[in-house]
């Protein structure tokens, strides 16, 4: 009985909370009282919301509830620095990115944590070229430390197979990559990709790496490639490479060209640009990246000028676009999950319930998996 009537009582927020939260949120205070009308009272100051109906707020605005009673807001700044393509680096991104990148965060810590308790030697490939702008050198390196050769990509029928490929050996290596289009497992918090391309969390134990699944796949393996480049140099970021070109920022160009470089290499390029002139089709299908990329390669070796480039991009994205809605949705959750959680990041955790070092209860917050759901996982998809 106790607690029933502690869940009716009314309490006191500072209404400043409130509309914070909101705006937080993404939504502004009217747009936000269509689907949960109870807050205008409170902000008015007509009623006070009980706990349980505070607590049911603070989900939708996706909040810790014990924010609610700070007497001001917090100071919340981005971990990382962000770019985007028109501009230079931004302080704020949507609570979808941010949340995601924090959530990211959390299980990097756990997981360099672990490697390091259990005598996991550093990885000397991260930030192996911090003062270089050596384009070459480093992607020879990025080659060299992965075992592939200057045409891997060429060797494969679909891009879908040289990028399951290279994912392999980045695990392998230990790069934790992640692909997701929502926070977690919330199909009701999408990560629009105009929003956020990917971002990398830099880290000499426990790099992570993520990427928008709701992107064009075709363009994946550039972005893939581009947060590589960042691990080598050795600088953490977000990006939206927008019309897939990088922001104003020194290492953002610099990762670029790595990525251009990495993927379709100039000599070769040049080769099959003689043998087949403006097919961007075609040599998509030899390098297995996006037309995009093949069409940004010509645009910065002179091939092509910027209008064929954005006439290009926006018949291209059009085609695309009408591809993905045609497409649906669906696909089996557990190999989903495997995209969303890493496989590598996923056997640490579950080595470490095992070994007793990690209690369920914690495991299941860091994967997003419980009970049942967590253990057929483990058992059978891992």
């Amino acid at each position: 009985m106790h607690i029933f009537a502690c869940m009716k009582t009314e309490v006191n927020v500072n209404t400043s909370m409130l509309t914070w939260a909101i705006t937080r949120a993404g939504y502004d205070v009217p747009t936000f009282a269509q689907k949960f009308p109870k807050i205008v009272d409170w902000i008015e100051g007509q009623k006070k919301p009980t706990v349980k109906q505070l607590e049911e707020f603070s989900k939708k605005v996706y909040l810790p509830f014990g924010y609610l009673f700070l007497p001001q807001p917090p100071q919340e700044k981005l971990p990382i620095p962000f770019f985007r393509t028109n501009g230079n680096q931004v302080d704020k991104v949507s609570i979808n990115v941010y949340d995601t990148i924090l959530l990211l965060q959390q299980r990097q810590d756990w997981l360099k944590n672990y490697l390091k308790e259990n005598d996991f030697p550093p990885l000397p490939y991260v930030g192996k070229f911090h003062n270089s702008n050596d384009v070459k050198a480093i992607v020879v390196d990025i080659r060299q430390t992965l075992q592939l050769s200057e045409n891997w990509a060429s060797r494969f029928k679909t891009w879908q197979e040289a990028l399951d490929y290279l994912v392999v050996h980045l695990e392998d290596k230990g790069i934790i990559t992640i692909f997701n289009g929502i926070v977690e497992n919330n199909t009701h918090r999408p990560i629009p990709v105009d929003e956020c391309r990917g971002f990398v969390l830099v880290d000499e134990y426990a790099p992570f790496m993520f990427v928008n699944n709701s992107d064009f796949k075709s363009a994946q393996m550039f972005t893939i490639v581009h947060e590589l480049a960042h691990i080598w140099t050795g600088h953490s970021a977000g990006f939206d490479f927008r019309t897939l070109k990088p922001a104003n920022d020194p290492i953002e160009i610099l990762c670029d060209k790595i990525a251009a470089e990495f993927l379709v290499p100039e000599r070769a390029f040049d080769e099959m640009w003689n043998l087949h002139p403006n097919d961007f089709a075609h040599v998509s299908r030899y390098f297995k990246v996006s037309e995009i990329v093949v069409a940004r390669r010509a645009l910065d070796t002179g091939k092509i000028s910027k209008r064929e480039f954005f006439i290009f991009y926006n018949e291209y994205s059009k085609r695309e676009f009408s591809k993905k809605e045609n497409q649906g949705s669906g696909g089996d959750f557990y190999a989903t999950t495997k995209k969303r959680i890493s496989v590598t990041f996923a056997s640490h955790v579950y080595q470490a319930v095992k070994s007793g070092k990690l209690l369920y209860r914690d495991a299941y917050k860091l994967t997003g998996l419980k009970g049942e759901t967590f253990e057929r996982f483990f058992s059978e998809h891992l």
